[in-house]
């Protein structure tokens, strides 16, 4: 429990260094922590959890393509909106903390519908070595990890591997996109996958070319069923 002088302390270290919030930048109010109360309640969240079958927006971004039984995101992704800033600062900024609190977040809601009886395992879509040793880690595993703590899920950021360093998917046609993700992903942990019911995770989801190219390998590696989800869907 905080002290009146660890209050005080508290209170002249956040007037010397005060924080922003990595969503709206405005400072942060005492007792706030990375995300503002005001970001938290008006995050455009994309309630797809609530949708299934032919309802889902984001589950027909699969049909025939490959067979995903549920298509998750947590937040709408806009340019130049909170959603953008949020992402900058987990992938570019250092911010690993952004990926697990919303992982959290996201993972409360999930819960709150029964979805952890869904999931076996939680495995984040994989960066490839060298940028993974650039970044320092790997931003869809935080998210996998913070939804992995309130599921209450097993969680594995090991399992997949990326085998090339591919550009950017930002401004790819859809049939760009599958040329730049075609046969680039392999499953190396093959005995953790067989037979479960797979969470994979992804930062973004767009067309969804990346999350089908690591679902196919996945379901050749026996799993019984494969879903996706994103942090945020554009």
């Amino acid at each position: 429990m905080l002290t009146p002088l660890n209050n005080l302390v508290a209170d002249f270290i956040s007037l010397l260094f005060p924080e922003d919030c990595l969503a709206c930048h405005e400072l942060l109010a005492r007792g706030e922590t990375t995300i503002c109360t005001d970001c938290r309640v008006n995050l455009p969240y994309t309630n797809s959890h609530l949708l299934t079958g032919a309802k889902s927006e984001l589950l027909s971004r699969f049909y025939n393509k490959v067979p995903v039984k549920h298509a998750l995101a947590y937040l709408t992704f806009t340019r130049s909106g909170r959603v953008q800033q949020l992402l900058h600062a987990l992938k570019y900024n250092g911010h690993e903390e952004v990926g697990e609190i919303l992982g959290n977040w996201y993972g409360a809601d999930l819960k709150e519908y029964q979805y952890q009886e869904q999931f076996d395992l939680i495995v984040p879509v994989p960066l490839h070595k060298k940028k993974l040793r650039k970044r320092g880690y790997n931003q869809s595993d935080s998210f996998a990890k913070g939804l992995a703590q309130v599921l209450d899920t097993h969680w594995q950021p090991n399992v997949l591997e990326r085998l090339a360093d591919t550009s950017t998917q930002t401004k790819k046609t859809r049939l760009e996109r599958w040329q730049n993700v075609g046969q680039l992903f392999s499953v190396i942990q093959p005995e953790m996958v067989k037979n479960q019911r797979i969470l994979l995770v992804d930062d973004v989801m767009t067309t969804g070319a990346t999350l089908e190219a690591c679902a196919l390998v996945l379901l050749d590696a026996k799993a019984a069923a494969v879903s996706v989800a994103a942090i945020a869907a554009a």
